[in-house]
């Protein structure tokens, strides 16, 4: 079944489900009275936690979600890092996306001996001395350099956090390097999976952010629904060269 024409809709976590650990209840709402008609996938760049954590957190407002319905940017990271023969990194994430990392890639040794790549993440564990060890390494030749995601904040009900956008713009003052590759939104490789199961006609992506949620339907050639629950707000869609499909003040109203 569908509904507005579409069958799947891919929903951005933070500023669009909830902010921060507060629900959005219009959200939430539309989900569960759509959830047995339509498809559901949730997608976040934010790797400061592992999908089950996420998961739990969806099952705690009511939402039956299962880990296989999470979109993260740890699936193409992994492709990447096998395809490329890397099998042993440092990371910069906290230990709940170490774990995830270490699940997703149980081959990969992660610790700065004989690290062959710098993998960052959002670490809100961050310390001087992982700052300290990650551009030693990155000023080594041949280390490559990987980041999970670019969003420079993170939302807060208090006011936006400091995000892997804002660490990487760290690192290339500290060691003049930007990483090789960025696997979160709005890198298109993230729906791969749905871009193979479903028209992209019948596809969805909603969000609160312009230039990752909004560049990734883009990039996917899928319709965007805008939230104004979350980042941006009505008049920022002046500066924007195509406008999105919907925009709505909550997924409630959709």
């Amino acid at each position: 079944m569908s509904y507005l024409g579409k069958s799947c809709f891919v929903l951005d976590l933070d500023g669009t489900v909830y902010l921060g650990d507060t629900p959005i209840p219009g959200a939430v709402a539309f989900i569960l009275r759509l959830w047995e008609d339509c498809a559901f996938y949730f997608l976040s760049n934010n790797t400061s936690k592992g999908p089950r954590t996420y998961v739990k957190k969806l099952q705690a407002l009511g939402i039956p979600a299962r880990e296989e319905q999470l979109l993260f940017p740890t699936t193409p990271l992994v492709a990447h890092l096998r395809a490329a023969g890397i099998r042993s990194a440092y990371l910069v994430g906290n230990r709940d996306y170490a774990a995830a990392l270490a699940a997703a890639m149980p081959e990969l040794r992660l610790g700065p001996e004989e690290a062959q790549a710098v993998i960052l993440a959002y670490d809100t564990e961050l310390c001087y001395e992982k700052l300290a060890v990650s551009a030693r390494l990155l000023q080594k030749p041949g280390i490559a350099y990987f980041a999970t995601h670019p969003d420079r904040v993170c939302p807060d009900p208090a006011g936006p956090l400091p995000d892997v956008g804002s660490f990487i713009a760290l690192y290339e003052q500290a060691t003049g390097r930007l990483p090789d590759q960025i696997f979160g939104k709005p890198n298109a490789a993230l729906l791969s999976p749905l871009l193979a199961r479903y028209p992209r006609e019948r596809l969805v992506m909603v969000g609160d952010r312009l230039v990752t949620d909004k560049k990734l339907a883009e990039n996917a050639g899928i319709d965007f629904v805008l939230v104004l629950s979350g980042e941006a707000r009505r008049e920022d869609l002046a500066a924007e060269a195509s406008q999105p499909w919907r925009v709505v003040r909550d997924l409630g109203e959709l």
